[in-house]
């Protein structure tokens, strides 16, 4: 079999194709996680703020302020 013969140029065509397939699966799955990463954070400042506004609302009541 040479460089140029047909057969390992499928071949090598078709691994290139398999690995591209597996690499592209990976990228997505990490761009997935990161997402859900990003949402998980958001919710937490949102709601984390909110709590301590919360938090402090009820110091500041306890401590007679308002």
């Amino acid at each position: 079999m040479t460089f140029n013969d047909p057969l390992q140029l499928t071949i090598r065509g078709t691994a290139g194709q398999y690995a591209l397939r597996k690499n592209r699966a990976v990228v997505n799955e990490e761009n997935r996680n990161d997402a859900d990463n990003a949402v998980a954070l958001r919710r937490l400042l949102r709601y984390g703020s909110i709590g301590l506004l919360i938090i402090g609302a009820w110091a500041a009541h306890l401590m007679g302020v308002s």
